[in-house]
């Protein structure tokens, strides 16, 4: 799909402009970042979906170090795209936790850490999904549940990790890229460890719910110190995670 088909059917499914844009946006990066998992394919796909392309999610707790939103029908990559524009333009004085409550489909995680890490912040997020990884021949327990990691440098390049637990992502499946039955937890014979982190991180999500949902739990913080530029000044010419 082209993008300018992709941000046409965004519309025409009843966007607000500015939230095809956004959406729009989400997509055209993943794309130039060669995730085309989580680019204009994910347009075609969001078009078997239900949704309330007018919900606006809500903000349901604020107090300094804690945040809850709901999606109140919105779809998962609005509520984080609010999220993060609000983090922004409010940081915390040092950490802040952030449950998202009936929060999916969330995108290329990766993309909304960066944006936090960009404006000086260090985030830690990840979402989840429906159960699609388990052990071999076992029944599936949980998503995918990717872990991205965003940490902000004073040369203005972060290193930003998202590591789906899975050996390919379902949006992999969804672009024609992959077969659902190559969607195991990855690692070979050491299976066993994403699928580890992929409960725990379900767990965690899960935990913090107060109602059953997919979500998001993200952990911003202001940095205390600068480690990339002396990093970088150590392995000169190695390409860290989120590198162009």
């Amino acid at each position: 799909m082209e993008a300018d088909e992709a941000l046409e059917r965004l519309r025409a499914r009843g966007f607000s402009e500015e939230d095809a844009q956004r959406l729009f946006a989400h997509f055209s990066e993943a794309e130039a970042r060669g995730k085309l998992g989580h680019g204009f394919s994910r347009v075609e796909w969001l078009e078997t979906l239900e949704v309330d392309p007018a919900a606006t999610p809500e903000t349901v707790e604020a107090e300094g170090a804690f945040e809850r939103w709901h999606g109140r029908g919105a779809l998962g990559y609005l509520v984080l795209d609010a999220v993060v524009r609000t983090q922004l333009a409010d940081p915390p004085e040092r950490t802040r936790l952030v449950v998202c409550e009936q929060t999916f489909p969330t995108g290329m995680l990766g993309g909304w850490v960066r944006r936090l890490a960009e404006g000086g912040l260090v985030a830690v997020l990840t979402a989840t999904s429906p159960p699609r990884l388990g052990p071999p021949g076992g029944p599936k327990v949980a998503g995918t549940n990717p872990l991205a990691i965003g940490i902000p440098s004073s040369d203005g390049e972060p290193v930003v990790v998202d590591v789906s637990m899975g050996a390919v992502t379902w949006g992999d499946v969804i672009a024609g890229l992959a077969d659902e039955e190559q969607l195991v937890p990855f690692g070979g014979e050491q299976w066993h460890k994403a699928f580890a982190l992929a409960v725990g991180l379900q767990l965690v999500v899960d935990a913090l719910h107060r109602e059953e949902g997919y979500g998001a739990v993200l952990l911003v913080a202001r940095p205390e110190s600068d480690p990339l530029p002396a990093l970088r000044k150590r392995v000169p010419g190695l390409r860290l995670p989120g590198d162009s």
